[in-house]
């Protein structure tokens, strides 16, 4: 922790101090400040973890940009990227990484309800979709639309990568399951797609949509599924997980 904070030699941490008289103390951090410092500490480390993931993707955007100039590629992308941006992070999830015109966020890194709190955000990311294409209406031939999976386990979560491309991360099984639950939304034409432990750790009652188990691409475990159809519509049901105005 001094290493990492680069404070002068002769600095101590209080708690490893057994004063045996008067001291004068001077405070380096504010708690919040020192938290997020050995939070920070412990990334570069690596932990494991209890962590919800979300992957989001637009669907037929490949072709949709074949019909446009790079320019208005890269500011319809934008836009996108900025509303589910907001939506996630207002939730507390953390943009893990941007893949072509996918999202990978984490739920869970500051503690909380990390599964309500992703059901929370892709409710959002719903409505702020439906906004933007309100306001894009004019400019686009169809309406942009979204498949979102999020899965909760266990992750190994730490800083990886090299140079300005290194940043917090997650890795591991739970991070492959909730990538396939994302392809699973084209299969059942829905917006979002979750595990069943998601619905049991957010504490939801979700039997108003479809329950079903599926063997996911590549591996031979199954998983039990929700597919829901309108991810805004959410906030009908789930009236113990209230829904920001984010």
């Amino acid at each position: 922790m001094l290493e990492r904070l680069k404070l002068p030699p002769g600095t101590r941490l209080a708690c490893q101090l057994r004063p045996a008289g008067d001291l004068a103390v001077t405070p380096l951090l504010v708690p919040g400040d020192m938290l997020r410092a050995m939070r920070e500490a412990t990334a570069e480390i690596g932990t494991e973890r209890e962590l919800a993931i979300m992957f989001c993707d637009l669907r037929g955007f490949t072709e949709l940009s074949e019909q446009r100039l790079p320019y208005d590629t890269v500011f319809l992308l934008n836009r996108y990227f900025a509303e589910m941006g907001k939506a996630i992070e207002a939730h507390g999830g953390h943009i893990d990484k941007f893949i072509g015109d996918g999202i990978m966020a984490i739920f869970g890194i500051e503690g909380g309800a990390y599964c309500a709190a992703a059901l929370q955000a892709a409710a959002a990311m719903a409505r702020r979709l439906d906004t933007l294409n309100d306001m894009l209406r004019h400019d686009l031939p169809a309406p942009l639309r979204i498949g979102i999976g999020i899965h909760c386990g266990p992750v190994v979560l730490g800083e990886m990568g090299y140079g300005r491309a290194k940043g917090l991360t997650a890795i591991g099984d739970t991070v492959n399951v909730a990538s396939r639950l994302e392809e699973q939304c084209k299969h059942h034409q829905a917006e979002l797609v979750i595990s069943h432990a998601v619905e049991r750790h957010a504490g939801l009652d979700l039997h108003p949509w479809p329950q079903s188990e599926i063997v996911l691409r590549g591996t031979q475990s199954t998983i039990t599924i929700r597919a829901i159809k309108h991810a805004a519509a959410l906030a009908e049901v789930a009236s113990n997980m209230p829904i920001s105005a984010a």
